[in-house]
């Protein structure tokens, strides 16, 4: 099983030094331990210096005048040896590091080194700069809403292509033609229950992706686009025709200057990987 190393306040949040943990940490930590549940990662939490030195019940702080001493590098080397000794004996790597940023020891790029969050990992993360390291914020953000034109067996073929390179991207993704969309089931009076799966799937959505390929996009790929903007939800919209509206838009200039346009599964899977 692949595997990755966290900070162990993620399994862990009474770790944390006192009075920083939010409700909205909470749900963060929670989505990406589903996330690694959903693809099938293991979590490997890392040990927390902080707890070790300070204690579970400590006051929050920066590195500098706090932990800047002899005592607490040692400890650093120490433990730097003993999860690089079990890295080893695992016989492969992990797929990546996932810190908290603002933690002094374990943000993933962002740290208190000072009194001032700066750029940067945390002084035990960063001695592990040879892994990727990310952050849990953006990590959590791990459900697509996939909107796309379905009515053929081509846009829908290709759906699932798409479908397929997020998934293994370890993306959640939502495909509104798993829900039994076409021309037999809106015949049976299922278009409440259609629209209603899928709003909810877009309400949840951290990210939609859409295709807007054809003279002018689908209407209804549109509509979903527009909802997406006014949540002030990331949009990611997917041209793979080589038809141009003009020199400087592909189909549409409201569309298209609310997202991030990608030209091909290539250029998507690029832009959306983490690590």
């Amino acid at each position: 099983m692949s595997y990755i190393l966290a900070s162990p306040c993620i399994l862990h949040p009474h770790l944390r030094a006192e009075g920083i943990t939010s409700a909205e940490d909470i749900v963060i930590f929670s989505r990406c331990i589903e996330r690694c549940r959903e693809a099938g990662i293991e979590i490997v939490p890392l040990p927390c210096p902080e707890t070790l030195f300070f204690g579970a019940a400590r006051a929050p702080g920066c590195f500098k005048g706090r932990m800047d001493f002899p005592e607490f590098s040692t400890l650093l080397d120490r433990l730097e040896e003993n999860v690089r000794r079990m890295i080893a004996e695992r016989g492969e790597a992990p797929l990546f590091i996932l810190g908290v940023n603002s933690s002094p020891t374990c943000g993933a790029t962002k740290t208190y080194y000072t009194e001032e969050k700066s750029d940067g990992a945390g002084v035990f993360l960063k001695r592990f700069a040879d892994f990727p390291l990310i952050d849990v914020k953006e990590f959590a953000k791990y459900r697509i809403y996939f909107a796309a034109p379905l009515f053929s067996e081509a846009e829908r073929s290709f759906n699932r292509k798409a479908a397929d390179v997020l998934e293994s991207l370890y993306y959640h993704v939502h495909l509104p033609q798993d829900l039994d969309d076409d021309a037999e089931s809106r015949g049976e009076n299922r278009e409440e229950a259609i629209y209603a799966g899928n709003l909810a799937a877009l309400k949840s959505a951290d990210i939609v992706v859409a295709v807007i390929d054809g003279a002018d996009a689908d209407s209804g790929t549109a509509w979903e686009m527009g909802y997406a903007a006014a949540a002030g939800k990331r949009i990611v919209a997917l041209r793979t025709d080589f038809r141009r509206f003009s020199g400087n838009e592909c189909v549409n200039l409201m569309l298209e200057m609310e997202s991030e346009v990608v030209h091909s599964l290539d250029e998507l899977s690029e832009l959306l990987k983490i690590f």
